[in-house]
């Protein structure tokens, strides 16, 4: 689940670059048919860009949202919380280890 979840997060990602080079050629194109001139496609490019950037974004975070909806419906921690509890659990097995025992 992981591997998908991973897959679908690295696809906005490469939506978004790909939309950037993707508005440089659109842009360009445009420039050679004489519909836009070299400023108002640099800014059009850009709007472009910017408008894929948020879109990337927005994906992003709705993705993280689900991804921790589905793992808090299933009972699982974060990494961070099970590294928490990990060290709890040695600093406990350490005093466990070094308290005297009744034989000695």
């Amino acid at each position: 689940m992981k591997d998908l979840l991973h897959k679908i997060l690295y696809t906005g990602i490469g939506f978004a670059a790909l939309t950037e080079e993707k508005a440089h050629e659109i842009v360009a194109e445009m420039e050679q048919h004489g519909e836009v001139s070299g400023e108002e496609g640099k800014k059009l490019a850009q709007e472009l860009i910017d408008k894929a950037k948020h879109q990337s974004q927005d994906f992003r975070k709705a993705v993280t949202e689900e991804v921790d909806k589905v793992a808090g419906r299933l009972g699982w921690v974060r990494r961070e919380e099970f590294d928490q509890l990990r060290q709890r659990v040695e600093q406990m097995e350490s005093r466990t280890d070094e308290a005297p025992t009744e034989n000695s």
